[in-house]
C-alpha cells in the first residue's frame, strides 16, 4: 500500500489538492481521499479521478472501482503536520493511557505561540511539540490539556453541526 501511496501522491503534486489516504476495500475497491483548503468540489474529484486513472493504468495498479471524495466533516488528523494545520479548530483526540480515567476529549485545539513558527522536519521534533486542548471540565470548568503527537492514538476534527440553523 505504501507504493500506492506513493505513487498518488507523486500523481496529484501539480494539483491544488492534498492527498489525505488510500485504502483499499473490498470488490476491488480502491479508495482515494483528498483535500483542498476552502473544500473539495466535485469538479476535484472529477479531475483527480482522470489523473489517476491514466496513472494507475500506466503502472498497471489492480483495481476495480476507483472513488475520489472528501474525507468530511469528521476528518482524520494523522501528521503533526495536520494538527497543526487545524490549530483553532474543534478536534476530537483519543490518548493513548488514560488521564484522571478518560481517554477521549473533544475541544478547541490550541499551540503556543513558540510553537507556531517552528516547523518540525523529524520525527524527533514531532514528538516533543506540545499542543494544547481547551475542553470543558464537570460543571462548565474550562480546563486545558498538554499532549504531544506522541501522546495520542488517534485525532479528527469533531465539528458541531447546527442543521437547524439557530446561533449558539
Amino acid at each position: 500500500m505504501a507504493d500506492i501511496y506513493a505513487l498518488t501522491q507523486q500523481a496529484l503534486a501539480g494539483m491544488d489538492v492534498e492527498l489525505v489516504d488510500v485504502e483499499r476495500a473490498a470488490l476491488g475497491l480502491l479508495r482515494v481521499t483528498i483535500d483542498k483548503v476552502g473544500g473539495v468540489r466535485i469538479e476535484d474529484c472529477e479531475q483527480v479521478s482522470r489523473q489517476l486513472s491514466r496513472v494507475y493504468e500506466v503502472e498497471n495498479i489492480d483495481y476495480k472501482r476507483l472513488e475520489v471524495g472528501s474525507p468530511g466533516t469528521d476528518r482524520p488528523l494523522r501528521t503533526e503536520a495536520e494538527l497543526r494545520r487545524f490549530v483553532g479548530e474543534r478536534i476530537e483526540i483519543k490518548l493513548r493511557e488514560p488521564l484522571d480515567g478518560r481517554k477521549v476529549f473533544s475541544g478547541i485545539l490550541s499551540l503556543p505561540e513558540a510553537a507556531q513558527g517552528a516547523e518540525s522536519d523529524t520525527a524527533a521534533n514531532a514528538q516533543q511539540t506540545v499542543f494544547g486542548l481547551e475542553f470543558e471540565a464537570k460543571k462548565n470548568d474550562i480546563q486545558v490539556l498538554s499532549f504531544t503527537f506522541g501522546d495520542i492514538e488517534r485525532a479528527k476534527l469533531d465539528p458541531v453541526l447546527d442543521f437547524k440553523g439557530k446561533k449558539r
